[in-house]
C-alpha cells in the first residue's frame, strides 16, 4: 500500500457510487462503520473497561460476518482501545489519564511540525485544496453533524499531512492520530465545538497561506491541545 492509498483512502474510486458519499470521498467500509460505533461505545462507557468483545456475538448483534468483526477489533486494537489476548479474546481497555495525556501531546507536536513545513512547502494546487476543504468545514459547522464534520475534518488534517512534504513524517503523524482518534471524534459531540474547531482551523490555514511555518506550528498545536481539553470535558460530562 503506498502512502497515499493509507493517507486518504476515500480518494480512491468507486465505480458505483455517485455525490458525496459516493467516489469523490469514498463510504466506510462495514469494518470501519463497527470500528467507529464500538469505539464511541467505548469512549461513553457503554462497554466499560474489562468487558468481552467476542466475534460471534458481536457478528449476531450487527447482522454481519465475522470478517468485518475481526477486522474493526483490529483497528480497536491498534488504537488502544482494546487489549487482545491470545486464545481468549479481546476486551475493551481503556488507556489511562496519563497515557491519553501523553499521547495528545505527541500528537500536537507531530501535527504542529506537518502544519509549519506545510506552510513553507505546500504548492498552490494544495493550498487551494486546504482553502476548499476549510469552506466545507465552514458550512458544515452551521449543519451540526458532527458525525459529517469528522468525516471532512479527517481531509483537513490528511491534506496538511500531505503538504508537509515529507512522507515519513506524515506516516508517523497519521499513525498516532489512529490512535487518538476515537476522542477527537467525541470532543465534537460538546454544545459549540464544531464552530469553535471551525475558528481554530482558520487561524491554522491563515498562518500557511502567508507561509508563517511558525505561526502554523502554533495554531496548530494551540488546536490539539484545545481538542484534548475539549474531550476532557466531554469526558467529565458523561
Amino acid at each position: 500500500m503506498s502512502f497515499d492509498d493509507m493517507l486518504i483512502p476515500q480518494a480512491k474510486p468507486r465505480r458505483a457510487a455517485h455525490g458525496p458519499a459516493g467516489a469523490a470521498k469514498g463510504k466506510p467500509t462495514r469494518a470501519e462503520e463497527l470500528r467507529q460505533q464500538l469505539s464511541d461505545e467505548i469512549v461513553r462507557g457503554a462497554l466499560a473497561p474489562g468487558s468481552p468483545l467476542d466475534e460471534t456475538e458481536l457478528a449476531q448483534r450487527f447482522n454481519v460476518s465475522r470478517t468485518p468483526v475481526r477486522e474493526a477489533l483490529r483497528q480497536l486494537t491498534a488504537s488502544g482501545l482494546i487489549e487482545s489476548r491470545p486464545h481468549r479474546g479481546a476486551v475493551v481497555a481503556q488507556p489511562s489519564i496519563e497515557r491519553l495525556t501523553g499521547m495528545f501531546e505527541a500528537m500536537a507536536e507531530l501535527e504542529a511540525l506537518c502544519a509549519g513545513l506545510a506552510a513553507e512547502r505546500m504548492s498552490p494546487v494544495q493550498r487551494h485544496a486546504l482553502e476548499a476543504i476549510h469552506e466545507e468545514l465552514r458550512v458544515l459547522s452551521y449543519d451540526g453533524n458532527p458525525e459529517r464534520f469528522h468525516e471532512v475534518n479527517e481531509r483537513f488534517h490528511n491534506a496538511i499531512y500531505k503538504g508537509s512534504q515529507n512522507d515519513y513524517i506524515a506516516e508517523i503523524t497519521l499513525a498516532t492520530r489512529v490512535r487518538v482518534q476515537p476522542f477527537r471524534r467525541a470532543q465534537f459531540r460538546n454544545l459549540g465545538r464544531l464552530a469553535k474547531s471551525q475558528a481554530e482551523h482558520d487561524r491554522v490555514v491563515v498562518a500557511i497561506m502567508r507561509g508563517d511555518r511558525n505561526g502554523a506550528a502554533t495554531a496548530m498545536r494551540d488546536h490539539i491541545v484545545l481538542v484534548r481539553d475539549e474531550y476532557e470535558h466531554y469526558a467529565v460530562s458523561l
